[in-house]
């Protein structure tokens, strides 16, 4: 059975938005341990959504792929147990 990972992205640059290639996705706010709830987040027709835990402004660039993020290293790598 084939499963589709929802990217999460996090904002370890302190940066006031983040353009990312997907418009569901989860954020983090930061890199655990400094994580807040892990919130999904739609765009559905807009192509811009703010986090209501950490205000963090996502644009959705089409030109990114569902792993990429501007800046880059704001996608964290959701590790399933064994």
């Amino acid at each position: 059975m084939a499963q589709t990972v929802v990217p999460h992205f996090v904002n370890d640059k302190g940066v006031d938005r983040i353009k990312v290639g997907v418009k569901e996705f989860q954020c983090m706010g930061a890199s655990p341990p400094y994580d807040h709830p892990h919130v999904f987040l739609d765009m559905g027709a807009d192509n811009q959504i703010i986090c209501p835990y950490c205000s963090t402004l996502y644009l959705y660039d089409p030109a990114l792929g569902p792993e990429d993020s501007d800046p880059a290293g704001c996608v964290h790598v959701v590790t399933e147990p064994a």
